[in-house]
């Protein structure tokens, strides 16, 4: 097995070079049991609380879960929340490199107005050339109608469950809240997609003040299956151009972004730190046994990594860094946010991030007898101070949210967006919403297209 560094909060990828057999027999749901159950008891950050007499005889999935250590807020405060196992493993390893067959728009679902049980698709952003981009969708368009029937708690996800072609009904919503019902319908039908994370950039100049402006989506470093840093050396050229326009302020917008490669959160952090090549980054800690091989195998330096040096960092000329998050910012936003955290002070405007801090590998049969994909939590990300006090997620300095009403990407009106050009030059465009409306309008939400990213929960669809 070929280990390859990877991310949705750690991601150190286990994943495996392909077998070139074209006949292997599939492995019986007992081998793929006891597959699964090697590579956990190796593997999982807590193996020393796995069961020793697992049952052989349940279908891996339901193995898979009888081995973890689950989280419980009262019981088992710092266990597991995050590992799963994914019937394909060619699907789940081209899911974390950006590939999957979508429509090309990520939407969140939220219940309006208030109190009932009617839901609205709210329209985060649109991926160029995609089947929804070609229907006309746009960031903020809203929707309350698939196929003719109008979205409620109860019939959504049936509704939206579907990788067939959906016709969508769109409606209007006032400042008020108060919902419309439009006649536009738009038909999409998902296609394989390959996202391109590096999404939006610009610069403003407000007084003093050259600010540069960065939309993130996932940490991934090159297309799915490709080896040319098209997408981390995307990122470089963006910060160049920052450099050259002498920026002395920063906003990187991760709101939506769950995570990704270790690989290019150790990049992105390289072009903002105040750092040298030297310096450490973030540390990684895992189980004893994987520790006592690593160390005898490889030394110290393989729980640890270090910043790149970069011609394109612009840490000495930042007087301000603010990251836009969300409770969907997780994995890699915040290990980029930790790391970055000795170096310099940063602010974080939005909402609460998830609190990842444990980091999963992406393990996968050799032989591909085995069809089964896992993505066990294996490590616990430290910063160069061995802080990693954000297991329950860091609180932003200034709260804010975006509402359901959204503005293009850029626009100082964006609630986020505004919020951090007032911290930057003290110039106010949007009044500063408070925390407890921020709650209020997340309570509302019920699941967001985002959790079906790199590291995200899955728990959008049925099985």
């Amino acid at each position: 097995m070929k280990i390859k560094l990877f991310l949705a909060i750690l991601l150190t990828s286990a994943a495996v070079i392909s077998c070139k057999e074209k006949n292997v027999d599939p492995a019986t749901e007992t081998e793929t049991n006891q597959w699964i159950y090697d590579n956990m008891k190796y593997w999982y950050y807590w193996n020393d609380d796995m069961t020793t007499k697992p049952d052989y005889t349940k279908d891996p999935a339901s193995f898979f879960e009888s081995l973890l250590y689950k989280y419980d807020a009262t019981l088992r405060p710092d266990g597991d929340r995050f590992s799963w196992i994914q019937e394909s493993a060619e699907e789940l390893e081209a899911s974390l490199g950006g590939q999957s067959k979508a429509s090309g728009m990520e939407y969140k679902l939220t219940y309006l107005p208030t109190g009932s049980q009617n839901v609205i698709g709210v329209v985060l952003y649109v991926l160029p050339d995609s089947p929804a981009a070609k229907a006309g969708f746009k960031r903020g368009d809203i929707f309350n109608s698939i196929n003719d029937q109008k979205l409620t708690g109860s019939n959504y996800s049936k509704l939206l469950n579907s990788q067939e072609k959906l016709t969508y009904t769109l409606a209007t919503l006032s400042a008020d809240g108060v919902l419309t019902d439009g006649t536009t319908k738009r038909e999409v039908t998902p296609v394989v997609l390959q996202e391109d994370p590096v999404f939006f950039d610009t610069l403003y100049n407000i007084g003093t003040n050259r600010i540069g402006y960065v939309v993130y989506h996932q940490f991934i470093p090159e297309p799915y299956q490709a080896d040319n840093k098209q997408y981390d050396k995307k990122l470089d050229a963006i910060f160049t151009k920052f450099k050259d326009a002498n920026v002395n302020a920063l906003i990187v917008d991760l709101r939506y972004n769950p995570g990704g490669y270790v690989s290019s959160a150790t990049n992105f952090a390289s072009l903002i730190a105040k750092a040298t090549a030297s310096d450490i980054f973030y540390y990684k800690e895992y189980n004893t046994e994987v520790t006592e091989t690593n160390m005898k195998k490889f030394g110290e330096t393989y729980f640890y990594d270090k910043f790149a040096s970069k011609s394109q960092n612009i840490g000495n000329q930042l007087n301000d860094v603010v990251f836009l998050v969300s409770s969907r910012s997780a994995s890699a936003s915040e290990l980029l946010i930790n790391g970055l955290k000795p170096y310099m002070n940063v602010t974080l405007v939005g909402g609460k991030t998830v609190g990842k801090n444990v980091g999963s590998v992406t393990l996968t049969d050799s032989k591909k007898k085995v069809k089964w994909g896992l993505q066990p939590i294996v490590s616990k990300s430290l910063n160069k101070d061995k802080k990693s006090d954000y297991s329950v997620g860091f609180t932003p300095d200034i709260a804010a949210s975006e509402g359901n009403l959204l503005y293009p990407y850029g626009n100082p009106k964006d609630p986020l967006l505004g919020e951090a050009l007032f911290k930057i030059t003290g110039n106010r465009i949007v009044r500063q919403k408070n925390a407890r409306t921020v709650q209020e309008e997340e309570d509302q939400e019920i699941i967001s297209t985002i959790s079906r990213k790199a590291g995200g929960s899955n728990m959008f669809y049925d099985k």
